[in-house]
């Protein structure tokens, strides 16, 4: 059995929509939060390498390594907020945290 470019749609069709179940289902953990948009951004990156594979062009997995570059940024960024969020607070729950209010 060969994989063919439905199989990978599917598998990212599934990784996107779990990601969307998991942010409007968990809204008070902001590092489950951040674990989901992690997952949306894995279901995109399927979506390109399986394109850049079927169409024969490297363009697709360019653009993967740009949107690894932003999601390893986003996290760490996102981490760092989080981990003095705690110390200030001792708590990370979303409907708590009001700091970053202006």
């Amino acid at each position: 059995m060969t994989l063919t470019l439905a199989h990978y749609l599917t598998l990212s069709a599934i990784l996107f929509a779990l990601a969307v179940v998991g942010i409007f289902l968990n809204r008070k953990n902001l590092i489950v939060l951040l674990m989901a948009i992690e997952l949306m951004l894995l279901a995109i990156n399927t979506n390109f390498v399986a394109f850049a594979r079927y169409l024969g062009d490297m363009n697709g997995q360019v653009f993967v390594f740009f949107i690894l570059t932003v999601a390893a940024a986003e996290s760490a960024i996102g981490l760092a907020i989080l981990v003095l969020l705690f110390r200030a607070k001792s708590n990370i729950n979303v409907d708590e945290l009001n700091t970053l209010k202006g």
